[in-house]
């Protein structure tokens, strides 16, 4: 009865023109957009804000500064964080004293690094005497403030009252903030998040940006295909800003000073380039009384925020880049595609849908057939602020090469070209997007989350706007961007291979390159545990899953399970 009452619903969707979600806009005097979408679902607000700045927004020699400071915004205000402000101060521009000095003596140091007269300056054993001098004494003012620092404090006020899922991300172009709190804690929110805007203080902010550093190694530099993912990102955009990292380049991470980071604060988070979004169980109006009591305080900002004007040029031939890593074989194709919102956006993401999932094209003709060719393939459009890329590829079957599972993909691809895709085929995708704008109207927090990233992309509207254009996209539509973008002048391809002299990883024999370092992750955090009572709790219910996990991650399931059966093995036995 259930099933049959969840397909009616299911198809007055897809019958039905697209739900429309009533968002209130509204702007205060000093700049601020602000987003209201009532529900009453639950007694609950799912609150959050974006900046309108990423990593596109950066600069060579500062890489990275936009999602420090995603770190750097949960550090307190002059009331938050510190058991003695005045105190805090004093410390703080002591620190930057002998910053400075550190600064000048690091700039010898990569003269001297230039010109051949010492080794890599960013290892301990190459620096000067002065400069580790000047280290320690910067370390002992690091130890006297957090002996006045209240850590986590935001994130305490915040549970104490209810509040959940508190978090932040840095993209290529927005850095957003969020959180659910109960309905009658939106005005703490309106406190809490005023307040980080209004004063806030960037305590310990060289030792997070070493954080942050360390973050990039774990990200980037300690899996198997971090550093040549990114070596094939910034060879794919040669002219525009998203060539670097989000987390930034190595050697600009230790460079950004806390002077930088202050001009930086001024020009991107003032209340003109913020949208704050809320959803969830009030009345707008009173919403937006208390927004305006508690965000009209915050100054107007006193500069223009720089436009990104350098384009991406156009590509005028195939780029390729072969890597080898302690990997399974595999290969990525990208094209170029338009930017967040064009009309061409549209009919591209029909194209990922048809070729992706299992019941896709590259599933069917490159996994599920007799002759194999790959064990795991993928495709999608992201389409960005300033630009967009499709990405198609696979991981090679037993026996096969990267070569053998890019011939079948480009032969996909020029098969949407010559033939018009089966209206049937194509309705069938259209009704998966369609079930997916059904299931992001679910709840509170999910709606947020559609919002700030299509606030953040360029227009908020396109929660609305991009479901009915999807289902107006017609066979015609898609063999016209094909024809359009998937060029080989339009593509970068990457061929990675396994390293020669490098065992074949037979644990993690049948998992997917990107299982892989999730679960060389897990197994490194494993080493770590002691409690055994614990560990059989965790395996009785990982293996109660099993059965129901779907077959693609049964595999992974299967080795995690193994590798706690393995330690409980170790700890017992000592």
């Amino acid at each position: 009865m259930k099933l049959r009452i969840t397909l009616l619903l299911l198809a007055g969707v897809l019958t039905s023109p697209a739900q429309q979600l009533k968002v209130i806009e509204k702007y205060l005097p000093n700049g601020f957009k602000i987003l209201m979408v009532e529900r009453r679902d639950a007694p609950m607000v799912a609150g959050g804000w974006v900046a309108h700045v990423g990593s596109a927004n950066e600069r060579p020699g500062m890489t990275g500064i936009a999602h420090l400071f995603e770190h750097m915004l949960f550090k307190g205000t002059p009331v938050l964080g510190t058991k003695n402000y005045g105190k805090d101060l004093e410390i703080i521009e002591k620190q930057e004293e002998v910053r400075e000095a550190m600064r000048q003596e690091s700039a010898k140091m990569r003269d001297e690094f230039r010109r051949g007269l010492i080794k890599d300056p960013t290892k301990p054993e190459n620096q000067s005497e002065k400069y580790r001098k000047l280290e320690k004494e910067f370390k002992k003012l690091v130890e006297e403030q957090r002996e006045i620092l209240v850590k986590n404090e935001f994130d305490r006020i915040y549970t104490g009252g209810g509040g959940s899922m508190m978090n932040a991300y840095t993209s290529m172009d927005m850095t957003a903030y969020f959180i659910t709190v109960p309905a009658n804690k939106l005005e703490l929110w309106m406190w809490m998040e005023s307040e980080r805007i209004l004063q806030p203080i960037f305590r310990e902010f060289y030792a997070e940006r070493d954080v942050v550093f360390e973050e990039r190694r774990m990200r980037t530099e300690s899996t198997p295909l971090g550093r040549l993912n990114e070596s094939f990102w910034a060879m794919f955009w040669e002219s525009h800003p998203y060539s670097w990292p989000t987390v930034g380049w190595p050697s600009d991470i230790p460079a950004i000073t806390k002077a930088q980071a202050d001009e930086f604060y001024a020009t991107y988070y003032a209340p003109e380039n913020i949208t704050l979004i809320l959803v969830g169980d009030f009345k707008w109006q009173d919403c937006f009384k208390l927004v305006n009591r508690y965000f009209s305080r915050i100054p107007k900002g006193t500069r223009k925020v720089p436009e990104v004007v350098t384009a991406e040029i156009k590509q005028v031939g195939e780029k390729r880049l072969y890597g080898e890593a302690d990997a399974n074989p595999q290969i990525d194709i990208m094209f170029h595609t338009p930017a967040f919102g064009h009309t061409d956006s549209y009919p591209l993401r029909v194209v990922s849908r048809l070729l992706s999932t299992r019941t896709g094209r590259l599933y069917k003709k490159l996994i599920d057939v007799e002759d194999k060719v790959a064990t795991d393939t993928f495709a999608a459009n992201y389409t960005l602020k300033y630009g967009g890329v499709f990405t198609i590829g696979g991981e090679a079957a037993e026996g096969k090469k990267p070569e053998d599972v890019e011939k079948a993909v480009l032969a996909e691809l020029e098969r949407l070209k010559e033939e018009l895709v089966p209206a049937r085929e194509l309705q069938k995708v259209k009704n998966n997007f369609a079930a997916s704008e059904y299931r992001k109207l679910a709840h509170s927090h999910a709606i947020l989350h559609q919002l700030m990233r299509y606030e953040g992309s360029g227009r908020w509207q396109e929660f609305n706007e991009a479901g009915p254009k999807i289902q107006a996209v017609k066979p015609e539509d898609i063999q016209r961007v094909a024809k359009e973008y998937f060029k080989k002048t339009n593509r970068s391809v990457a061929i990675y291979t396994r390293k020669p002299g490098s065992k074949k990883d037979t644990e993690f024999a049948g998992l997917t390159s990107q299982q892989i370092p999730f679960v060389r992750q897990f197994v490194a955090r494993l080493k770590q545990q002691k409690d055994v009572a614990g560990l059989k709790a965790q395996l009785g219910q990982m293996s109660a899953q099993l059965e129901k996990t779907d077959q693609k991650n049964q595999a992974m399931m299967k080795v995690i399970i193994k590798k706690i059966q393995e330690r409980i093995a170790e700890l017992e036995s000592k």
